[in-house]
């Protein structure tokens, strides 16, 4: 009889399963202290921004694997503006939010210090930042293989080269915490957005023309020439797949002793035979092409992601200095 008093369920209190004592067990969560603090604060933006990006994810990959390619230009612009929004709408809120409605002082006077505080919050956005922006970076680069080689020079362009490898987890970090340090400083939301959004499409636009005009310039340029002339439909050789041409601008004919020879070369004749003579006289042999292997693409987008991951780890260099000392 004792035996079965001793594994009823009921407790004295009357209360099935109880401790001893009339508590209910205390349930472990799968995340504790600073981190279930500031991941409950912020879990509307960051399970919204995981969410959104799962949905991209999810319509690229139906996309790609439907072998449709219609929707390439519109997504790659929705995905350049995707550090803007990050910067916007998770950046520039983390921490005027606390500093509006006092809870910043609050959590200073607790047993957490403010590095502590500080390490977790941006841990943790980094943290969906990354994850967000890697799925999607690996999801359209397997859409982008999709287009064949007539428009493979597109690997030079924004829309590719930037929303591809580690492009947009540099550019959005980049971007978001550049938008906490705008709001640490200006202490308040909506200021804090309006600058955020200002200081992030700045950030595309002279990253484009960094792109453009230096970036692209590292690149180690590749010559083919040949030496069977040049027809009068002036056809081009036949480049490498993915190949990019440098510059349209650049004299595309060689002569026999190595000169180069513009486009305007001979193109004031009108007939065949004319032309045949006129390179002849011209001493021109054939073609001389400047272009940029695809091989290249990845050197260059780590080069230009480590930049920008230099200048996100000086912002949050510059968040600790200020916000052990001015935060609160």
């Amino acid at each position: 009889m004792s035996s079965l008093t001793s594994t009823s369920t009921t407790t004295r209190s009357g209360a099935p399963g109880t401790t001893g004592t009339g508590r209910l067990p205390q349930l472990r969560r799968p995340l504790n202290g600073m981190t279930w603090l500031v991941w409950r604060q912020h879990r509307a933006v960051f399970w919204s921004v995981l969410g959104a990006s799962a949905l991209a994810v999810a319509f690229i990959v139906l996309q790609r694997s439907q072998l449709h390619t219609a929707g390439y230009g519109p997504t790659s612009t929705g995905l350049r503006l995707m550090p803007i929004l990050l910067g916007v709408l998770l950046g520039a809120p983390l921490f005027t939010g606390d500093l509006e409605n006092g809870t910043a002082k609050l959590v200073v006077t607790q047993s957490m210090s403010r590095t502590r505080w500080l390490t977790t919050k941006l841990a943790l956005t980094a943290l969906v930042v990354v994850v967000s922006t890697v799925a999607l970076s690996v999801a359209f680069g397997w859409w982008w293989t999709l287009y064949d080689e007539s428009t493979a020079w597109e690997w030079t362009s924004g829309p590719t080269f930037d929303n591809t490898g580690p492009m947009p987890v540099a550019l959005a970090l980049f971007s978001v915490f550049g938008g906490v340090a705008i709001g640490v400083v200006l202490r308040r939301t909506l200021v804090a957005m309006v600058v955020t959004l200002g200081f992030t499409v700045v950030v595309q636009i002279v990253w484009s023309h960094f792109l453009a005009h230096f970036l692209l310039s590292l690149a180690d340029v590749v010559t083919i020439t040949t030496n069977k002339g040049v027809t009068f439909q002036h056809v081009m050789p036949t480049l490498p797949p993915g190949a990019h041409r440098v510059n349209w601008s650049n004299p595309p004919y060689i002569t026999s002793d190595g000169k180069l020879l513009g486009w305007g070369t001979c193109n004031e004749v009108q007939t065949e035979q004319a032309h045949e003579l006129c390179m002849k006289k011209a001493d021109v042999v054939g073609w001389s092409v400047d272009y940029l292997p695809i091989s290249q693409m990845n050197g260059l987008q780590w080069f230009g992601a480590s930049i920008l991951l230099a200048l996100t780890a000086a912002v949050t260099a510059f968040l600790f200095f200020w916000g052990r000392k001015r935060l609160v």
